[in-house]
């Protein structure tokens, strides 16, 4: 199974096409070995393979150099290979960065000028290495830009025996002609820049839209509640663009008003890179299940008080209290939002029965419950509707026509904010 598609190689290659329409006889090669039985990342494939590096930029338009022990040369970091757990091409720059200078993905983040798309796709000779049984074959090294996270240039933990030593150089002391010349044309400053952004979407009576990312590998914090928002595109014009159109494909309808910038976020990729965000403030009061959801699980409308029972990143637990406060000082609100209820009420009984609702609606919908976090059995998981062992059900306990217990479930789950769907 190869590392990355063909089809996301073929995209990355075809923006950066896109950018150097001149370059596309140069590289009939790569385009070609696209096709074919082994993939275009193998060692194996010949007459040539992807390889990748990594130009890490510095706040000074510096770039890494590291001194390679049998040549001598002074070359960025990378040219190495794609292996078998690089997620991406992207992912592979960063293990080699890593490998060889012991910088970290999270370190790093991308330059708002090139994203995900290389700066420079180098085509060139290997001789051949009868030690290896190797023969000549030619490497398609795909360079990706990095701006450092820090102001400081962290410290260079050079890795094994085959480096001996790094150099910053500046742009027009680049060591390959290629990179030096498209560096010098880039309008790189090393400065991170939000490449993300996000809607934080409120109702105005304290109320926040959160959506339910897929449970799946490969999506970015899967399984937990979150902003609505994507990644920057290089055909967007602005941030505020790259959230519309974010919005335009997972919610088509949903459109907010008074949509403005609210603050700066960080989070981390699937890959480990550090994410700048620029999260926007808007309003919206519709009903979440009247918006056609194209992207996650479900949408749905959630106060302060509910959050400690949703999987959140930090920033996000953090940034939804903050906003509440502030937009109800801005608008003259007085006290404070309603305190969580409480599970169980003091008449609460325990029971050893257990009762299950398996409720279907007649599209073929089933209506489940997203447990506590705390919960004592599975918690944060989605679940029938059911009272057990563990469970508590106030009243009458489980006395009465199954009808009437169906009822007094479902009432309770909705009661104790519980998340149906």
């Amino acid at each position: 199974m190869p590392p990355t598609t063909r089809s996301a190689i073929r995209r990355t290659v075809e923006a950066y096409l896109d950018r150097h329409r001149r370059e596309r006889d140069a590289l009939a090669g790569l385009l070609a070995n696209l096709h074919g039985p082994a993939g275009p990342t193998s060692r194996t494939r010949l007459p040539g393979h992807i390889t990748c590096s990594a130009v890490v930029v510095d706040r000074d338009c510096r770039v890494l150099h590291i001194r390679h022990r049998a040549t001598g040369l002074l070359l960025a970091p990378g040219g190495g290979h794609v292996e078998s757990d690089d997620r991406t091409l992207l992912a592979a720059a960063l293990r080699k960065v890593c490998e060889e200078a012991g910088i970290q993905p999270g370190e790093l983040c991308l330059s708002p000028q090139f994203l995900g798309v290389p700066i420079d796709i180098d085509v060139h000779d290997i001789h051949a290495d009868p030690a290896k049984d190797e023969p000549a074959h030619q490497h398609f090294e795909f360079r990706f830009v990095f701006y450092l996270v820090s102001e400081q240039s962290p410290a260079i933990a050079l890795q094994g025996d085959k480096d001996s030593g790094v150099e910053w150089r500046p742009f027009y002391k680049v060591s390959s002609p290629r990179l030096r010349a498209k560096l010098l044309d880039a309008g790189l400053d090393g400065r991170p820049e939000p490449v993300n952004a996000s809607a934080l979407i409120h109702d105005g009576a304290g109320r926040c839209l959160l959506h339910l990312r897929d449970h799946r590998d490969g999506i970015w914090e899967p399984g937990a509640f979150a902003l609505l928002g994507g990644g920057r595109e290089m055909s967007d014009p602005s941030l505020e663009a790259t959230l519309r159109r974010e919005l335009t494909e997972e919610v088509p309808g949903l459109e907010p008003t008074a949509l403005m910038p609210y603050a700066l976020d960080d989070a981390e990729s699937i890959d480990g890179l550090s994410v700048p965000i620029q999260v926007y403030s808007g309003r919206w009061s519709g009903d979440p299940d009247t918006v056609d959801l194209r992207e996650g699980v479900l949408l749905r409308w959630f106060t302060p008080d509910m959050l400690d029972r949703l999987r959140l990143s930090p920033a996000t637990r953090d940034l939804i209290p903050q906003h509440a406060a502030q937009h109800a000082q801005a608008s003259g609100a007085t006290g404070s939002m309603p305190a969580a209820r409480n599970e169980a009420p003091e008449e609460t009984e325990l029971h050893v029965i257990g009762v299950h609702l398996y409720l279907e609606d007649d599209h073929g919908r089933l209506l489940l419950g997203l447990r506590h976090p705390d919960s004592s059995y599975a918690g944060n998981t989605w679940h029938f509707l059911a009272v057990h062992s563990a469970s508590r059900l106030s009243g009458a306990g489980l006395s009465g026509s199954v009808t009437e217990i169906f009822s007094r479930l479902l009432s309770q789950s909705v009661a104790v904010g519980c998340s149906v769907r």
